[in-house]
């Protein structure tokens, strides 16, 4: 049966025209996964589907990928073995497909010596980053794309309540995250990430979890997801282990209602940008303005960062099916930081959670 989705195929076609691109280089598994279901990268080998504004797409792909190419429905496959020069059949694709002087698109994320060699077969071609046409293909999400993400929160959640319990002092940032990380695959979830930040470390965003002990009193943030059929979760808790003391809790209170004046913001045509504002006013008003040091959320789907990011300067309005964080924080360097975050998506009304709602206060694990 043939995994390649018209459908999405024919509304990226349909964007490369309206940008004025001749043709795409899809090399990375998430885009050829969204449009053909072929979800393997090449690595250093050439590997790519290739898509025009027009006609059938073709693939590009070493004989050792050739027959999981073939489950894709995409009739054109030229397949090459190690040792020979793929750019070859890139060149007489291009050559049949009047590419000589055309303007390609590439994906991002494409390896420099795969473009490289493609720019050698084509000097008077230009060829362009265009990793966001692909995004915007894929911003809006459909009914099974949510569904996957959906589940994918409820993975991570119930990994969450299972470990919560198990907390205990002297306990490392490491073997939690271990303890996180194997319960989402007891609940069949693939572990994609996963930060603990105790103490001090909280105040680090993007801490990386290691041998710290956690200790009674510790502020603890918990930032992870997992990939359920390709699409991600990603949620962050902040909790303390043992009494924390009350400016942990009242810092706790602020996020929250940061975290809630942003969602109460968000409906279709709301510049992205204002979202932003909506939490970032409440933690200024509380006087932490200078320690909000990040965006307030960027989206998510088959990528953990993608379109749309919601920040001051994003002027574009959010549209009905987009997915995205709402992830407001304080951060006092040598003291905790304080997280948390919901995933989104865009409905008429405004918006629905993909998360449980965070709790009202600090929760506190008995030690």
């Amino acid at each position: 049966m043939s995994k390649l989705r018209l459908d999405r195929l024919q509304r990226f076609q349909r964007i490369l025209a309206e940008n004025g691109f001749d043709c795409y280089v899809a090399g990375t598994p998430i885009s050829m996964g969204y449009l053909a279901g072929f979800f393997e990268g090449g690595g250093e080998r050439m590997l790519a589907l290739f898509i025009r504004p027009e006609g059938d797409p073709a693939m590009i792909v070493p004989s050792l990928s050739r027959t999981h190419a073939e489950t894709t429905g995409v009739v054109d496959i030229r397949d090459w073995r190690d040792g020979e020069d793929p750019g070859e059949l890139f060149e007489q694709l291009a050559k049949e497909w009047g590419l000589t002087t055309a303007v390609i698109g590439v994906d991002d994320e494409i390896p420099a010596a795969i473009l490289l060699r493609m720019q050698t077969a084509l000097p008077a071609a230009l060829f362009k980053a265009a990793g966001d046409l692909m995004a915007e293909a894929r911003i809006s999400k459909e009914a099974e794309e949510l569904a996957a993400m959906r589940e994918a929160a409820q993975v991570a959640e119930k990994a969450f309540d299972a470990v919560l319990p198990l907390l205990r002092p002297e306990m490392t940032e490491h073997e939690v995250t271990l303890l996180l990380q194997k319960a989402m695959l007891d609940q069949g979830g693939q572990p994609t990430f996963c930060i603990v930040a105790s103490g001090a470390n909280g105040a680090e965003p993007h801490h990386s979890s290691d041998e710290t002990p956690l200790r009674e009193g510790d502020v603890l943030v918990v930032d992870w997801g997992c990939s359920v059929n390709h699409y991600l979760s990603d949620i962050t808790r902040t909790i303390a282990l043992g009494d924390p003391g009350q400016e942990a809790k009242d810092v706790y209170s602020v996020v929250l209602e940061a975290h809630l004046a942003a969602r109460n913001a968000i409906r279709p045509g709301v510049p992205a940008e204002e979202i932003d504002a909506a939490a970032r006013k409440v933690i200024e008003d509380a006087g932490f303005g200078d320690r909000f040091i990040h965006r307030t959320g960027h989206g998510i789907g088959m990528m953990g960062h993608e379109p749309p990011m919601i920040v001051r300067g994003n002027a574009k309005p959010l549209v009905e099916g987009q997915c995205f964080s709402v992830e407001p924080g304080i951060y006092l360097p040598g003291k905790f930081g304080v997280r948390i975050e919901n995933i989104v998506t865009v409905t008429s009304a405004g918006h629905e959670s993909l998360n449980g709602e965070p709790p009202r206060e600090l929760t506190v694990v008995a030690v």
